[in-house]
């Protein structure tokens, strides 16, 4: 799909399309995929960052209610070119995607989610242990200009064979010697009988920019980011809430690296304080015992829907 084929005006890479003037505030435009691992976590940001709009399965555009904002529905492979050539302001891709198109557009913002690597791997009785141990070898993925860039850089020659799917069983039928192709869980290498043997690069969702745009647009921009940016603090945190004697305060303190110091509440009752902080997501497992040892109860763990720190 083009942007002719939305009916798009396009300019030159690095430059804005043109748009019909006269509206008193211009409506900025998000590239979203409209199919595949990205979609449903892209789709949660946007709305826990409050922006309300529809998603439809036939639906190319939707149009933001609350904010001056089009979210534009493309496949993941073509966010890179809608934003280089200036049809959307912005885009949401895989940071694999991007290395790929070996692009200069700017990574606004990393997402945290759509997690994997570009990894290598051979069949699992194969003698290689290691990358470089693929020198000479021919070489299997979807990801060629990524991979070939890579081997390059480091002087070590290999035939990239490429192919647009079915990577993994490249090997099995003659056609390569390795592969290198994303991995999340490894699970999909080890049905195919592949053994991994070192990443190229590692790879989550981003946000770039068409570079006019971020300069144009800036104030437009930097209040978009800094919406989404307060989700994925958010996520990343809890609140917890918690009452104790007033004596086990210091080593109560001691156990919360929260954003700065908790805040104290007295109680009712005498002697008896709330203690309220902020804590890692990762460490309210290993946190709460400890807190309930030195003296805590009736201890409140509370998801945060934003967080500007």
């Amino acid at each position: 799909m083009t942007a002719a084929d939305l009916g798009l005006a396009t300019a030159g890479r690095g430059t804005v399309a043109h748009r019909p003037t006269g509206a008193a505030v211009r409506r900025m435009t998000l590239a979203v995929p409209n199919k595949g691992r990205l979609v449903e976590p892209t789709l949660a940001l946007l709305h826990d960052a409050g922006l309300i709009f529809e998603e439809r399965d036939r639906s190319l555009i939707s149009r933001v209610e609350n904010v001056a904002l089009d979210i534009l529905f493309v496949r993941t492979n073509d966010v890179i070119e809608f934003v280089g050539d200036g049809v959307a302001d912005l885009g949401i891709t895989g940071g694999d995607l991007l290395a790929e198109a070996d692009t200069d557009l700017p990574i606004v913002r990393s997402l945290g989610y759509g997690r994997c690597r570009l990894a290598a791997a051979v069949p699992r009785d194969a003698p290689q242990r290691e990358i470089a141990q693929l020198a000479g070898l021919r070489v299997a993925t979807a990801h060629p200009g990524a991979t070939r860039r890579w081997f390059e850089a480091r002087g070590i020659p290999v035939t990239v064979i490429t192919l647009s799917g079915a990577v993994e069983v490249a090997p099995r039928l003659g056609l390569a010697d390795a592969i290198v192709d994303l991995v999340s869980s490894g699970v999909t290498l080890g049905t195919n009988g592949l053994r991994p043997i070192g990443d190229l690069l590692a790879s989550e969702a981003v946000m770039v920019g068409n570079p006019a745009r971020l300069v144009d647009e800036a104030d437009a921009i930097d209040r978009l980011d800094t919406m989404l940016g307060a989700v994925l603090a958010g996520r990343r945190r809890k609140y917890v809430m918690m009452n104790a004697p007033v004596d086990h305060l210091a080593d109560l303190a001691a156990l919360l690296p929260g954003l700065e110091s908790p805040s104290v509440i007295p109680l009712a009752h005498a002697g008896m304080i709330a203690i309220h902080a902020v804590v890692g997501s990762d460490d309210v497992w290993d946190l709460l015992p400890r807190l309930k040892a030195a003296g805590a109860s009736g201890i409140l763990v509370l998801p945060i829907e934003k967080l500007i720190a």
